[in-house]
Parts: structure tokens; sequence; C-alpha cells
């Protein structure tokens, strides 16, 4: 491997939305990430609305927009 090219690997803590952190090997110091395996409703059996970018409110819409 050549010398100097490749980022530093450091131990990073990953911190969830639902307060759950752990440390994990990364070239960040930090991540923060929206779904953990604590809280992912595959996992959990709970349905969970993720929302990303506003698309559940746009299917609302439609939604509502298609029921008139």
């Amino acid at each position: 491997m050549k010398q100097g090219i490749h980022p530093q690997y450091m131990k990073a803590t990953v911190t969830c939305a639902c307060g759950e952190s752990f440390e994990t090997g990364s070239t960040k110091e930090e991540i923060r990430v929206e779904i953990c395996s604590k809280c992912h409703p595959f996992i959990t059996g709970k349905q969970r609305i993720v929302d990303t970018g506003g698309q559940v409110e746009k299917f609302q819409k439609r939604l509502k927009k298609a029921e008139k």
C-alpha cells in the first residue's frame, strides 16, 4: 500500500436519533444516524414512519387530493 494516501482510521461514536450510541471503527470521529438496530422496525416489529425529505407529507397530500 502507498503511504500517506489513506485516511486515518479511528474509533467512532455512532449516535442514533432514539438516543442509542455505540463505538465502531471509521474514518470519521462521530456518526449520526436516524435508525439503529435498537429502533429498526424490522427488528423490533413496531411500525415507524420515517420521513425522508418530506415524502410522507407529499404522499398524504396526494392521498387527500385523490379522495376528493
